[in-house]
């Protein structure tokens, strides 16, 4: 059988914050040997706590790994990571990079055609449904990328994973995030603005959540009120926007979203359900 093509036992894990450290430890909780790395000492603690081994470097974890989820917070540090840190080198031929990161496509393409030059594939897999889906091992995972190596990495992101799903070519997960994400913050605005009215008419907030819930203005924003925050928001809108400058879409929806969810925070709208 070739190496590729056997079934994965040793993963990594670079990048150990709060969604990552998750990763790691349903991973080493369903039996994979897990290598990770960060740059925060105490996320690598906290790892070692759940049987992750600790790395020196992002190199060092490709001695020890055939796959690698990659999760930090900028398309630079993905670039370092994968393009800049020696992890290339390290890497056996018929690895698979996957990209969990929330990340420009074209960062995710540039990427893989470097590590094609070393007969290693990438892949992108970004998730949603927030930091409660990921302590719960239920997020959603898009995914782009070659099929063989969405194959290869398939055991691995269902470890964490409620749903895999395969949406195409390398970029295509990162795309259906952006929308995902545009999607998301377009609702909460909505709901914020709604709510704000209901609250000044008189109504009984969380039995009207209740109640919308049941009706044809049901969203998972609004199903999860007072839990979600707009931690993201920014950032997530930045990169919906750009994208748009890029395809020349005009998008004066997402405009004014973006422009709104900069005034709502998690305190304002836990303030509505008091």
């Amino acid at each position: 059988m070739n190496d590729a093509n056997k079934p994965v036992n040793r993963v990594g894990v670079i990048g150990l914050g709060a969604m990552g450290l998750q990763f790691a430890r349903h991973l080493a909780g369903k039996g994979f040997a897990v290598a990770g790395f960060d740059v925060d000492p105490n996320a690598m603690e906290r790892a070692g706590s759940h049987g992750v081994q600790s790395c020196l470097a992002p190199a060092q974890v490709g001695q020890h790994a055939e796959v690698v989820i990659v999760m930090v917070a900028t398309d630079a540090q993905v670039e370092a990571v994968i393009a800049g840190s020696g992890l290339l080198d390290r890497l056996p031929a018929g690895a698979v990079i996957c990209i969990a990161s929330s990340s420009d496509p074209d960062t995710c393409r540039r990427m893989a055609s470097a590590a094609a030059a070393k007969k290693i594939g990438v892949i992108d897999c970004p998730v949603v449904l927030g930091q409660q889906a990921a302590n719960d091992g239920t997020v959603t995972s898009y995914v782009g990328g070659e099929a063989q190596h969405v194959i290869r990495a398939r055991p691995v992101l269902a470890a964490y994973s409620a749903q895999v799903l395969h949406l195409g070519p390398v970029g295509s997960g990162q795309i259906a995030k952006t929308i995902n994400n545009l999607l998301l913050w377009s609702c909460m605005a909505a709901n914020f603005e709604a709510l704000t009215l209901a609250k000044k008419l008189g109504a009984d907030l969380p039995r009207l959540i209740d109640a919308l819930g049941h009706g044809s203005g049901a969203n998972w924003s609004l199903s999860r009120w007072g839990k979600s925050t707009g931690k993201w928001s920014e950032k997530d809108m930045d990169v919906a926007l750009e994208l748009a400058q890029q395809a020349k879409a005009p998008m004066p929806l997402a405009g004014l979203v973006d422009q709104l969810m900069k005034e709502i925070n998690q305190e304002r709208m836990r303030a509505l359900l008091t």
